[in-house]
């Protein structure tokens, strides 16, 4: 009998009605906070190799500081930037180019409901995951794939662990003795400044990974967010 009202009662069917619309308010909602929030504020990436290795591993999971908001306000090119030297950021070398909008809002979906595993740009979007070594005006020089740094203004060269504002290793490779020095993945790199808007990235796994050795100095407005945190693995969450 219940049953029997539940299915033809019109007061049910309306009570049924507007959970459903709730529901459905509650999730655009919840969607639209979501891509608010990664359009604007943080970005969720997973690292999926092993270039940041031995900091970070593939897989891992981080949140970005974006700095869509922060660059309204603030000009990269004055000096006045939201990162340092030793800064894991993430670079995106398609940033201001055009994207329909309409693939854009399905990847976002998709960002959505996988969270984060999927996406419909893949590698075209040429998001990388990098740290930051030399800052505008700043000499930069590569040994045994070591960076010494001269900041810009600065006297000595010290190298890029002495001018990190936090600390980190990086995974030195192996090289045959007679490796020629002008390839890009030699391990040393001549003398070069870096200029007004430049900064100098690399992989913290020096073996042949793509970094400004390939790339040359990057634009800074290309450096679009900063890690502040690993939430995967467990065992691995925290502060960056």
């Amino acid at each position: 009998m219940f049953d029997k009202w539940r299915r033809y009662s019109y007061a049910a069917q309306k009570t049924h009605r507007h959970r459903l619309l709730w529901v459905f308010l509650c999730f655009v909602a919840l969607y639209i906070l979501y891509n608010s929030l990664t359009s604007f504020f943080f970005s969720f990436r997973v690292l999926e190799s092993n270039a940041m290795q031995p900091s970070l591993h593939a897989g891992d999971r981080l949140v970005f500081y974006s700095f869509s908001v922060y660059s309204l306000f603030s000009n990269f090119n004055s000096g006045d930037m939201p990162f340092g030297r030793g800064t894991v950021v993430l670079v995106d070398l398609n940033k201001g180019k055009n994207k329909n909008l309409f693939l854009s809002f399905l990847d976002g979906c998709a960002r959505f409901f996988t969270a984060q595993r999927a996406d419909l740009f893949g590698k075209e979007e040429h998001l990388y995951i990098k740290r930051v070594i030399g800052l505008p005006g700043d000499e930069i020089t590569m040994t045994n794939f070591v960076i010494r740094v001269k900041p810009r203004g600065g006297s000595y060269n010290l190298t890029e662990f002495e001018l990190s504002d936090k600390p980190y290793d990086v995974a030195i490779p192996q090289v045959p003795a007679l490796w020629d020095e002008s390839l890009p993945f030699s391990g040393n790199v001549d003398w070069l400044v870096l200029g007004e808007d430049e900064c100098f990235v690399l992989s913290d796994d020096r073996s042949n990974t793509n970094d400004s050795r390939t790339w040359g100095p990057v634009p800074v407005e290309l450096v679009t967010g900063k890690a502040i945190f690993r939430y995967w693995p467990f065992t691995g969450m925290g502060l960056l």
